[in-house]
């Protein structure tokens, strides 16, 4: 973590998170549900990596050589990847995929054949990211990005007045700069600030993970393709690039309006590093759902449109939000507590539009903060 104090949350509100622990439990020992996955999520897996495989082997194979077929092939490897890393992934490394430890492991670490660091991941978003949601300098989801100011309390930058614009095209980036920039920068820092020590990890085995990693993703994302079709180097590339830019613009507008949206909070720890509300209450003020009345996207999405059932409840299975989120929603306002909710994912994309565009006037910390 970047700061040199320790941050806390209030020990208040325990009534709302006590009632909302008994009421959810009580769900699963009622209903005799296991949290974690079921078969649906295993099947889910299968055509997850269906999508992502398949499109791979017709590609190496050289069975399919027209030009346009094979430009469909790599768009549809970007949806399989960002599938795998929304509906796989995500739920296994919170371990909430199986109640097996190695099974978690196993789809955890799913992540590193799509070229990034399972390590790397789970230090951002489980530790840092659920832990202190858009709290400035700490959730390094909306730490400062350079081109992009997604928080109030970030430095404004005259190029940020029309991010509302050109950051829809920088999305598309997200995982190329990930693979080939993020995981080296992040698990330097990690090691360098004490938070890899933490969490009781081997650096030097990490490091190892990282560019074996890296090796064999361009190995044949790269190579092999190279070798064994008749295509050339900047053909492969473009392919690669193509796959990445759908699966890192699929993956950047689901995230994004979670919490980085028109109505969210940005808390600010006080001089002792303590914030104002419970970790509970936090979550649901930092915390926006979207589009939840569309199964089929809470399906491809992995249930992550339920942003705040997945906040409150990381180690509970994605497949499960849609069924606790009326529990959620009526715990909430029995307390007098927010709901945040978009009806649908487009006016979730609308509202994180004009948040971004509010962010990116010199004077937006009044207002958005307020």
């Amino acid at each position: 973590m970047s700061r040199s104090i320790t941050i806390k949350f209030s020990g208040g509100q325990r009534d709302f998170v006590t009632t909302l622990n008994k009421r959810v439990n009580e769900y699963f020992k009622t209903n005799n549900i296991a949290r974690q996955g079921n078969a649906e999520m295993l099947v889910k897996s299968i055509l997850m990596f269906t999508l992502y495989l398949v499109p791979y082997f017709l590609i190496v194979s050289g069975l399919v050589t027209n030009p346009w077929a094979l430009l469909l092939l790599t768009v549809v490897l970007g949806i399989g990847l960002a599938g795998i890393g929304l509906s796989v992934m995500h739920d296994a490394n919170h371990g909430a995929y199986s109640k097996k430890k190695w099974v978690n492991k196993f789809f955890g670490h799913s992540i590193n054949l799509l070229g990034v660091s399972a390590f790397n991941w789970k230090m951002q978003h489980n530790v840092l990211h659920h832990s202190y949601t858009n709290v400035h300098e700490e959730d390094e989801d909306i730490s400062p990005r350079g081109a992009l100011r997604l928080t109030p309390h970030s430095r404004w930058k005259k190029i940020h007045k029309y991010q509302f614009i050109y950051a829809w095209f920088l999305y598309g980036l997200m995982t190329v700069v990930w693979i080939f920039y993020k995981d080296f920068s992040r698990l330097y820092r990690y090691q360098h600030n004490g938070l890899a020590k933490s969490q009781e990890a081997n650096v030097a085995t990490e490091w190892a993970i990282l560019i074996l990693t890296k090796i064999v993703y361009i190995g044949y994302t790269f190579v092999i393709p190279f070798v064994l079709t008749s295509l050339l180097w900047w053909q492969v590339l473009l392919g690669i690039m193509i796959m990445h830019y759908v699966s890192g613009f699929i993956l950047a507008i689901i995230f994004q309006p979670a919490h980085v949206i028109e109505g969210t909070e940005f808390p600010l720890p006080d001089e002792s590093g303590t914030l104002e509300n419970s970790w509970a209450v936090h979550q649901l003020l930092t915390t926006t759902n979207f589009g939840n009345n569309s199964k089929w996207f809470s399906w491809y999405v992995g249930g992550l449109n339920f942003q705040i059932e997945h906040h409150l409840f990381p180690n509970v299975c994605h497949v499960h939000y849609r069924k606790i989120a009326s529990i959620v929603k009526s715990t909430a306002f029995e307390f007098g507590l927010p709901y945040k909710t978009s009806r649908t994912f487009l006016s979730a994309l609308a509202g994180h539009a004009r948040l971004l565009k509010q962010l990116g006037k010199k004077t937006t910390l009044a207002t958005v903060c307020a």
